[in-house]
């Protein structure tokens, strides 16, 4: 298994967030963490990328507890892509992914060819390398997520986390990143990652995580997971569930929108 999660808990002073979170994510696998506001979900990436150490329970990446490992060391085993990224100066593309690669440089050293050769096979890899000579701040919002996925990538882990990481992008870019991520994971990498649209975990999860109330509320196959019910209850809206295409896709319809006065 990649991620093994075993009886999380996880509190801000005395306001518990996580409580007893259990899950396995195994290799390979695009997982879509769904929930609403408030509920742990980042708190829980957090615990997952070490952030926050001091949970109880036991978080494995690979087989190997997280806090036995070093930052380095951790550095080999999960790369994380925030929700929003603000560089403080503006370098290439291509330096802003070559800067993945630390973990295998040292503080005094400098990338050497591997990692150069790594970097630019990270861009090409998600379809980007036209922009590598391109300044990262003068590229679109879009095109900077394509450019932090290269970045986890090229750091050459085998899990990554996601955190909302279409937010901000506009419907296209929504598509082309989550077409993106959801190749990557074909193609033998875990990718955890969050989201607030259901009909999203239907076109591009494997495995659908539902967070509520600090604990898993459900964890499987979207299509058994996320029903009318649990998304009026989590949420708060009545929908409906739709099925397309002879059940290639399912969508949420919010019926309180469609109701005739």
């Amino acid at each position: 298994m990649s991620i093994d999660i075993e009886h999380v808990s996880f509190s801000y002073g005395k306001h518990q967030v996580l409580r007893d979170v259990n899950a396995s994510i195994p290799d390979g696998v695009l997982v879509n963490v769904l929930g609403p506001n408030g509920v742990g979900k980042s708190t829980l990436f957090r615990c997952i990328l070490c952030l926050n150490s001091d949970y109880e329970g036991v978080i494995r990446v690979n087989g190997k507890d997280l806090r036995d490992l070093s930052v380095r060391e951790r550095a080999r085993e999960i790369s994380y892509i925030p929700q929003t990224h603000a560089p403080v100066y503006n370098y290439k593309v291509r330096d802003v992914v070559l800067m993945s690669t630390g973990a295998d440089v040292g503080i005094f050293g400098t990338p050497g060819r591997e990692q150069v050769e790594r970097a630019e096979q990270a861009l090409e890899r998600i379809g980007i390398g036209h922009l590598a000579d391109r300044m990262y701040t003068h590229i679109s919002g879009g095109e900077q997520q394509l450019v932090l996925i290269a970045r986890a990538l090229a750091q050459n882990a085998k899990t990554i986390v996601m955190d909302e990481p279409t937010s901000a992008l506009d419907y296209g870019n929504t598509v082309r990143v989550l077409s993106c991520v959801k190749q990557l994971a074909r193609e033998g990498l875990s990718i955890v990652q969050s989201t607030h649209q259901p009909d999203q975990a239907f076109l591009f999860a494997d495995k659908t995580l539902v967070v509520y109330d600090g604990t898993v509320e459900a964890y499987g196959d979207p299509k058994d997971v996320i029903t009318a019910e649990l998304v009026g209850r989590i949420y708060g809206v009545e929908v409906e569930v739709n099925s397309l295409y002879g059940d290639k896709v399912r969508v949420c319809v919010p019926t309180s929108e469609i109701r005739e006065e």
